[in-house]
């Protein structure tokens, strides 16, 4: 379908006006919470850091240091290379794929359950117990999590009560309460995808290779993961793009050698008063995610037209 048939489908399916104020209030939308702010964050980070009252004069010049520093740091520092910031960049990226793979690995069987085992009262309470918790407020759980986590937390009073540990264990020093509480945040948005791209597979087809004698493993690589392959795709980049832009979670359950990337830009702009610095760390940060999901995408041989089925 060409984009002027589609453009005609959309008119007629939802008639001029209805089509006309979706345009304008989506167009709006996009340009307003979106793009405009992007432009001021990059307008920003290729300036010079100069207080408010010298916006706009000589002073607030265009230069690239501030993208400089990010790689090479101050030209005072005697290391080559910045290395404080480039280690929690990448660590802050790797910690972005490694809930990416604990989400996965966690709702693709919950996700194949809701929609081709579970039926009718069961599966409703499922899909009701996965929502309800996350009526309460994000920064509200991630203090649960450090409260569970804690070393008097109610992990730790198990772990010593039934023997297993003669003193707590630090889960917030080791990051296991930051990861536990990064895969929380985000498994509904791994969920979901999955399950709407499982629920239109034909049961038939699954009957067919059981019949055949395919073992379970194989009926999920050859038949059930190819299908869902959208849905993955869209969960596993809403939870790394968000994983990896996270800021309450690192700030609460984070341990003290566990910096973010994202706890570096909110020094920037509320601390060291370095907005210039901090949008561009933020534009590294956003241009290098968008990177690695297209990179990706590449590899795994997904399209973002079947992403947004």
């Amino acid at each position: 379908m060409n984009l002027v048939n589609y453009w005609r489908e959309f008119f007629l399916k939802n008639g001029t006006a209805v089509a006309l104020f979706m345009i304008i209030a989506v167009g709006m939308w996009l340009f307003m919470m979106i793009i405009l702010p992007q432009l001021f964050m990059l307008d920003f980070s290729i300036r010079a850091n100069v207080p408010p009252p010298k916006f706009g004069t000589e002073e607030h010049y265009y230069t690239l240091e501030h993208y400089k520093y990010m790689v090479f740091g101050s030209a005072l520092a005697t290391d080559t290379f910045n290395v404080i910031d480039l280690s929690v960049f990448f660590r802050t990226i790797g910690a972005a794929i490694f809930v990416t793979l604990i989400d996965l690995a966690i709702c693709y069987p919950i996700a194949y359950y809701l929609a081709q085992v579970a039926t009718g009262g069961w599966s409703r309470l499922m899909v009701l117990s996965l929502i309800v918790p996350f009526w309460i407020n994000e920064i509200l759980r991630a203090f649960a999590f450090k409260i569970i986590f804690g070393s008097t937390g109610v992990i730790n009073n198990f772990l010593i009560a039934s023997g297993l540990l003669d003193q707590p264990y630090d889960f917030i020093r080791n990051d296991i309460a930051l990861w536990a509480g990064l895969s929380y945040a985000f498994i509904l948005l791994m969920i979901f995808p999955i399950y709407n791209a499982i629920e239109s597979l034909d049961k038939n087809q699954i009957e067919a290779a059981r019949d055949l004698g395919s073992p379970w493993w194989r009926i999920h690589w050859r038949i059930v993961v190819p299908h869902a392959k959208p849905g993955i795709s869209s969960g596993c980049t809403m939870v790394f793009m968000l994983t990896a832009g996270a800021l309450a979670a690192p700030q609460i359950l984070g341990g003290p050698s566990s910096l973010w990337f994202t706890q570096i830009i909110y020094q920037g702009f509320n601390q060291a008063g370095n907005w210039a610095r901090g949008s561009a760390y933020a534009i590294i940060l956003l241009v290098s995610c968008i990177v690695f999901v297209l990179v990706m995408m590449k590899i795994f041989k997904v399209r973002f037209g079947e992403m947004m089925k």
